[in-house]
């Protein structure tokens, strides 16, 4: 996607031009140049506009999203269209200076509701990073739950079936059967509950598996302890797959401009998390499992994010580019959709901040502060890379995905740059 805002020069008229198009056609800017140099001359065109951007110098910023809309194609090479996504993200920061030609354009294209069902069952097929986890996940609940008669697990928000469904069938095999299976699933959409809980039930029936689902239609900020009504007896396990970092927003948007000063490095305290974990450890789970995106994009200075989201999402970009790069039309298509929600997620990273801002990825670092703030400790997981990585992958994968594994954590890297990180905890 390219964009051009600039307000006009003349003092008399205060309407901006806006422009916002997809750009699927080379021009003759693109053909001037190699693909790495391009890459290169789009790297220093984004943080230029970026840093622009930031300090309000909305002409250059314009001037430069000019350029790199010559560049950037959203049916190109992993870079074009990682840039298309970065200089759409700055360019909705800059539209948000004129509240009302903001809101106008919300209204129809820019702030479409994300298809999670339809985005999930395309990156967990294709991208060994979910998948994994999830069978990460699994073999430590069944080598956690066997002797155990009543096991109620919260799912936090991921809404996927093929989360549980490696855990239904570890169960099924257990020594002296399955115990009863109680899953509360956690979303703020409806439909998504719907497909889940039918899902569910349709598997534990051919597995034999005593089984209860337990819809719960809220947002993680409104979650309380009587929405998952626990019972005495049971055994509690939290699994949150890429959710938990929207409790971090808050209205920090008071240092997010690019100004003087130190850049945050610490861990921020967070009042809404530290509640939400207090509470979660009140119900005393054995286990809660954490999948969390391995990036540092909590930091208030727009390009300190900027930054880290072009280090991070250039990894996923060429990962994707791996998956799809000799596929057939219709899984381009397929891969259009996923970049577009990994777009969603760079759009509101960069043009975002306070409440508004909800993906605010943290390193694992970070979550253990967090986690150990809050009373837990690290947990073991059940995986012996060198035995189970490739019986974990349901599809064959290309090469450069790396697991590295140590007592509590399991890191998913591209090419060295770690992506997700897994990691599992107790009270």
């Amino acid at each position: 996607m390219n964009s051009s805002i600039s307000p006009s020069s003349s003092p008399s008229t205060s309407k901006p031009d806006v422009t916002l198009s997809l750009k699927t056609s080379p021009s003759h800017a693109q053909e001037s140049f190699r693909p790495e140099e391009r890459g290169v001359r789009l790297i220093q065109l984004l943080l230029s506009c970026a840093k622009h951007v930031s300090s309000g110098n909305l002409h250059r910023a314009d001037a430069y999203l000019r350029q790199i809309s010559e560049l950037a194609l959203v049916s190109g090479d992993s870079m074009q269209r990682l840039s298309a996504w970065m200089a759409s993200g700055l360019a909705v920061r800059l539209v948000k200076c004129w509240p009302g030609l903001y809101k106008a354009l919300n209204f129809t294209k820019l702030h479409k509701p994300a298809e999670l069902p339809l985005a999930q069952s395309i990156y967990t097929p294709h991208f060994p990073y979910l998948g994994f986890a999830c069978s990460v996940v699994a073999r430590t609940l069944v080598r956690s739950l066997w002797r155990e008669e009543v096991v109620h697990v919260v799912d936090l928000g991921s809404g996927n079936v093929r989360l549980w469904s490696p855990l239904l069938k570890g169960l099924a095999q257990l020594a002296g059967g399955p115990p009863h299976l109680k899953v509360t699933c956690v979303c703020s959409r409806k439909s998504v509950l719907e497909t889940l809980g039918h899902g569910l039930v349709k598997e534990a029936e051919t597995l034999e598996v005593p089984f209860q689902f337990n819809p719960v239609n809220a947002h993680l900020r409104d979650l309380t302890m009587e929405m998952l009504n626990p019972r005495s007896g049971e055994i509690m396990i939290i699994v949150s797959v890429l959710g938990l970092h929207a409790l971090l927003a808050q209205d920090d948007r008071v240092d997010a401009q690019f100004v003087a000063g130190k850049s945050s490095t610490s861990v921020k305290e967070c009042k809404q998390m530290g509640e939400f974990l207090a509470m979660v450890r009140s119900l005393s789970p054995k286990i809660f499992f954490l999948v969390e995106q391995e990036a540092n994009q909590n930091t208030n200075r727009l390009v300190d994010r900027f930054v880290e989201c072009l280090h991070y999402y250039s990894a996923m970009f060429d990962s994707i580019d791996a998956s799809y790069g000799a596929s057939l039309l219709c899984n381009q298509l397929e891969r259009l959709a996923l970049e577009e929600m990994l777009g969603r997620e760079i759009e509101n990273i960069l043009s975002c901040e306070g409440l508004e801002r909800e993906e605010r990825h943290e390193r694992h670092v970070s979550w253990t502060v967090r986690f150990s703030r809050a009373g837990f400790k690290p947990v073991r997981l059940w995986l012996d890379p060198s035995n189970d990585e490739k019986g974990m992958f349901e599809t064959r994968v290309p090469d450069g995905y790396k697991v590295v594994t140590e007592r509590a954590c399991t890191m998913i890297s591209w090419h060295e740059r770690p992506l997700y990180a897994v990691s599992a905890w107790s009270c």
